[in-house]
């Protein structure tokens, strides 16, 4: 009897716990949607601040978009973030399939090498980036994208999810296709993509999250606003007049900016659990 009722109260303990941290991981959202939905100058009139918008109003996101060129952020993070994702898809599935599948001397040091580039800092990385991008003159014009795309199309983590994903995969398929005189690329895709659709998808759905969230690169390689991305857009917003002065309009482009990421991971929670979950498993 005691060990039961031990039980119950150590999952009220949990749950009391959990419901704590979700007040606090999901107030600022809360309050960032709140403020979005406040009029100017009732914001700027609140001596204390109000959890609860006495007469809500959405004239904020209208400001939003026809007084900061929102539309064009979005534009440029959307080219950004397509081109991005599918040049890296476009290495990390032959890379991994590679290292997965294929035989090659020097294989396995390879792989150790292309690993210990994970140990290298972010800001070595960036630096040399950036030189590099200068010295080919691809921060200027047109070319900005390209400044921008080339250094993000490869990552060393999604390559080795995926190389996990497919060792877990039985010889025996791919000895048996060789037999039938299934090439390696017809293999690929016809075999181990469609059984590792989970884990692309997962790749893909982080690759886009962390695209559209990037900052630091897009702000040190763009000079021109018209090729802003969304995270400069808002840094340019905060930055002006506009943002400082009319706060609720600067907390709806930032409820603007973030609902496609929480819709995104609302609607494929599942696929990134499974897929990170599998990619972690062999067997």
């Amino acid at each position: 009897m005691n060990e039961k009722k031990h039980g119950a109260g150590s999952k009220v303990l949990v749950w009391l716990l959990l419901a704590v941290w979700a007040v606090v991981v999901l107030f600022p959202f809360y309050w960032m949607v709140l403020t979005s939905v406040k009029k100017t100058s009732t914001y700027n009139n609140e001596t204390v601040p109000r959890i609860v918008a006495e007469d809500p109003t959405l004239e904020n996101y209208g400001k939003a978009f026809t007084e900061v060129s929102l539309g064009r952020y979005f534009g440029n993070t959307l080219i950004f973030t397509v081109a991005t994702t599918g040049l890296m898809m476009l290495v990390t599935v032959p890379a991994a399939f590679a290292f997965a599948r294929l035989e090659f001397r020097g294989k396995h040091m390879l792989f150790a090498l292309f690993l210990s580039l994970m140990m290298i800092p972010t800001e070595l990385v960036i630096i040399t980036n950036y030189v590099t991008v200068v010295n080919l003159e691809w921060n200027r014009g047109i070319r900005t994208f390209l400044g921008l795309i080339l250094p993000s199309v490869t990552s060393v983590f999604y390559i080795y999810l995926l190389k996990e994903n497919f060792e877990a995969i039985p010889d025996e398929l791919y000895n048996a296709a060789k037999v039938d005189g299934t090439s390696d690329l017809k293999y690929l895709l016809k075999v181990m993509v469609p059984i590792s659709q989970p884990t692309i998808v997962t790749i893909v759905i982080l690759k886009v999250i962390e695209c559209w969230n990037s900052y630091v690169w897009p702000r040190l390689i763009t000079r021109e606003s018209s090729y802003f991305l969304v995270s400069n857009g808002i840094q340019a917003i905060r930055e002006s007049g506009f943002g400082r002065q009319d706060i609720p309009a600067m907390m709806a482009a930032v409820v603007v900016v973030s609902a496609p990421l929480i819709v995104l991971f609302l609607v494929f929670r599942d696929k990134i659990m499974a897929g990170v979950s599998r990619g972690g498993t062999k067997g």
